[in-house]
């Protein structure tokens, strides 16, 4: 940051010297400091040659999630009503898939799934239970599994619409009216 700084500066100053012939020697000495200072932060402060490097994953020590679907559209709902989906999915990868967590997008959705590793080939569940009270218009929620998959975070998500809930009392039901 402090590099991109100083260059922008030593830039600015240059193009101010090229504008302004009459103060071009101070300018120019100007300049010739700010290289200066520049090579020496560079000097103290070098790029690092040891960058950590990221090491692709033994795949024998892998689940991998295989879902029949990503995504579930529950379509247009009222508002109160609970919905519910059961998203299967097979590990296909060459390890005992273990799920770590499951966190949802808001409190207003639920997740639940297979506890236990689930064996290469076999099947597991992440259920979704989606409450739709206070929730009107487009909604999506999204639950974010971790687990020893590659990647390790994969989500899914429902969709739809919920309708507002709208007053059907008529006026003589509402109660006593203060005057």
């Amino acid at each position: 940051m402090k590099y991109l700084h100083l260059s922008a500066v030593a830039l600015g100053l240059v193009l101010m010297a090229a504008s302004c012939e009459t103060k071009k020697d101070d300018q120019a000495a100007k300049i010739a400091e700010l290289e200066q200072k520049l090579a020496r932060l560079e000097a103290a402060n070098p790029v690092p040659t040891n960058v950590a490097t990221v090491e692709e994953a033994d795949p024998s020590t892998l689940g991998a999630f295989k879902f029949s679907e990503m995504e579930y559209d529950f379509g247009t709902i009222e508002e109160g009503k609970v919905v519910e989906h059961l998203f299967k999915f097979t590990n296909d990868g060459q390890a005992p898939l273990v799920i770590s967590n499951i966190t949802a997008s808001c409190g207003c959705t639920s997740p639940d799934w297979t506890k236990t590793p689930v064996k290469p080939g076999e099947e597991g569940f992440v259920k979704v239970v989606f409450n739709s009270a206070a929730k009107a218009g487009a909604q999506a929620p999204t639950v974010t599994i971790q687990a020893n998959t590659s990647p390790n975070v994969t989500r899914l998500r429902m969709k739809g619409t919920v309708n507002a809930k709208t007053a059907s009392a008529a006026p003589n039901q509402l109660g006593p009216v203060k005057k």
